[in-house]
């Protein structure tokens, strides 16, 4: 793994040149403290409520997007990947209109906006390592802008947004991105990985490390994965917030909207 000792900073009242050239260059930016622990404890609440009430309504989709449930090492089923969390609780909700999150804009082409109804909308990931059913505890090399491939689309800017909800470090596995792959061209973008089949180490690879209440932005041309952590258990667990940041045309989903091919291939669920 590249040993790249990125800078961490705070995000005030507005984003300051270093940080802009930093993302410019590296299509990451790390951000400590954004959230206190209360709010961490309060977001970790209702995603635990919806994962109570989506296991006894069995719900298998969100707005089109398979739902993808695991067990844990005591048996107890959990959810594991939630699209459009969001749409479900009033307090998430209210989170995103956090008016920090609107200073990311200045990243992307006018007019900008948080695509809470787009794309795949606030997604929670629970990492959750076990020899049991389901066992989401790592995903394969990627880019988020997969979706305007499939579709036969030009490339749209994007970034996605993530808060940590526990301690991201060596022993949670967690974000390992490449540094300025954002920048690359069409067929790097395309062929440079297999999509989501590959899990390997790769040396110019940078591992993001993340405690509760960190804010991470990456390029959503960024090639990025989750790493396996190396334990079982509750000290694998790790619980991240995405949400993106898009531009161009509006294109909101609905509970009737159609399953992307992309997640039937990959079984991204």
């Amino acid at each position: 793994m590249k040993q790249f000792e990125y800078p961490k900073f705070t995000l005030e009242n507005k984003l300051t040149q270093e940080q802009k050239d930093f993302y410019d260059r590296f299509g990451f930016l790390h951000f400590v403290n954004f959230y206190t622990p209360e709010v961490i404890q309060n977001i970790i609440v209702e995603i635990e409520k919806i994962q109570d009430k989506w296991i006894a309504d069995n719900v298998l989709k969100s707005y089109g997007i398979p739902v993808k449930y695991g067990v844990e090492a005591g048996g107890k089923k959990i959810v594991q990947r939630y699209a459009f969390t969001s749409c479900y609780s009033d307090y998430l909700h209210e989170l995103l209109k956090d008016k920090r999150f609107r200073l990311l804009f200045e990243l992307m082409p006018k007019p900008a906006r948080i695509g809470e109804l787009e794309k795949d909308g606030m997604v929670t990931n629970h990492y959750y390592n076990t020899d049991g059913p389901g066992n989401y505890n790592k995903l394969g090399w990627h880019t988020d802008c997969l979706r305007d491939v499939f579709y036969v689309k030009k490339i749209q800017p994007m970034l996605n947004v993530g808060i940590s909800l526990d301690n991201s470090d060596a022993d949670k596995g967690g974000l390992r991105l490449i540094p300025g792959t954002h920048n690359q061209n069409l067929y790097d973008l395309m062929f440079r990985k297999k999509y989501f089949m590959d899990n390997t180490e790769d040396p110019d690879e940078v591992a993001v490390y993340t405690k509760p209440g960190d804010l991470t932005i990456h390029d959503g041309r960024l090639w990025h994965r989750v790493a396996l952590s190396p334990h079982k258990g509750e000290a694998s667990r790790r619980r991240v917030i995405y949400f993106p940041i898009i531009s161009g045309k509006y294109k909101p989903k609905t509970n009737k909207s159609w399953t992307p091919i992309y997640h039937k291939l990959w079984k991204i669920k």
